[in-house]
């Protein structure tokens, strides 16, 4: 299941979520040199998180393949910046599409909610809970972890506690027959937890690359706390999707 649109207006211009959107694709062309080989290695391994480094806990001098001309050594030092960085990194382009298309879809009505700048706050702490959730299930780990999807998993988080009954249209796959079907948010946000928690408890102990689950998981429930601290109540209060109760008309 994959979204294509949510019916949920929203009233601020979302200034924030188009700015992190154009932060990634920015960060692909010229850190990570639209994906080639040499950029997307060299960007994974300066500023990928590497838990093993972060906590000190690698061994020195791993080498990590990260393509086939180039490795990556671990340095047990690590470097704090990472935390922040990793956030804006991608693996590949449908690493970033599949990230800044759920941002797209989800990210307005969030940033909507609490405003810009608490916005800003809101997404960035959530990236730094999922990547710490991530780090810890696996501590020692030399494997680089980039991604937004830490950071959204939190709008999405925050998006199912502010608008659980608005309706998400989902682009459904049935053999050779391509539809559209619309479910309630809180069922297709819950439904990818659910898959989230199965990927992530299947994963624990495998060594490797791979879907950081972990940091799904952390993101979004993140997300579902701090939107209790971020969001505006008068922002919230205007919305005619918010809430459990029954739509209304905007004031």
């Amino acid at each position: 299941m994959f979204p294509v649109r949510d019916d949920n207006p929203h009233f601020l211009t979302p200034w924030v979520t188009w700015s992190i959107i154009a932060a990634n694709a920015l960060a692909w062309a010229f850190w990570q040199g639209l994906g080639s080989e040499a950029g997307l290695a060299h960007s994974l391994c300066d500023y990928g998180l590497i838990p093993g480094e972060l906590f000190g806990r690698a061994e020195p001098g791993t080498a990590v393949p990260l393509s086939p001309n180039y490795t990556c050594v671990v340095d047990p030092s690590g470097d704090w910046r990472t935390v922040i960085t990793h956030m804006f990194l991608h693996g590949g382009w449908f690493h970033l599409i599949g990230n800044m298309w759920f941002l797209w879809i989800f990210g307005n009505n969030v940033e909507d909610s609490m405003g810009h700048a608490r916005f800003v706050a809101f997404y960035l702490l959530c990236g730094l809970a999922a990547a710490a959730l991530q780090a810890l299930a696996s501590p020692a780990s030399p494997i680089p972890m980039v991604g937004a999807s830490g950071a959204i998993g939190g709008v999405m988080g925050a998006y199912v506690v502010l608008y659980p009954r608005v309706r998400v249209h989902l682009l459904l796959w049935l053999g050779f027959y391509v539809t559209t079907v619309a479910v309630p948010a809180a069922f297709m946000l819950l439904y990818w937890l659910v898959v989230q928690l199965v990927g992530g408890a299947t994963s624990i102990g495998k060594e490797g690359g791979g879907v950081a689950f972990w940091a799904h998981v952390g993101g979004f429930v993140a997300g579902m706390a701090l939107v209790l601290v971020f969001r505006d109540p008068r922002l919230v209060a205007r919305h005619p999707y918010h809430g459990w109760s029954a739509p209304r008309r905007p004031v």
